[in-house]
């Protein structure tokens, strides 16, 4: 899987977590392990780097704290996880990347 970095917020160290569009029409997330299998924890902030007119298309629960909770496909094969620096409290996995779709007007730019 080809990767191509979006944007990164929410630690200095490695920079996790980070969002990356994918060659599959995808977003790869990397994230803080939450201790559920395929899930991630991720701030606020990170979704601003979806690309134009589409958005993180997992669904995600707000955990109060400024940040999001999603489930993904988890990064298992080794090409693409040695595209990436992770954490020992890391993980990335793989989400849907849906279009926007505007309803009765014109999009206005």
């Amino acid at each position: 899987m080809y990767i191509r970095f979006l944007g990164k917020g929410g630690s200095d160290k490695t920079g996790c977590p980070a969002l990356y569009a994918t060659d599959q029409g995808s977003y790869l997330v990397q994230g803080w392990r939450t201790g559920h299998p395929g899930a991630v924890e991720i701030p606020h902030l990170l979704t601003g780097f979806a690309e134009p007119d589409t958005f993180i298309g997992a669904m995600m629960t707000d955990t109060g704290r400024g940040t999001f909770r999603l489930t993904g496909r988890p990064i298992t094969d080794r090409e693409t996880l040695n595209q990436l620096t992770l954490e020992d409290d890391e993980v990335a996995i793989e989400v849907p990347k849906a279009e926007r779709n505007y309803y009765g007007g014109i999009s206005v730019e």
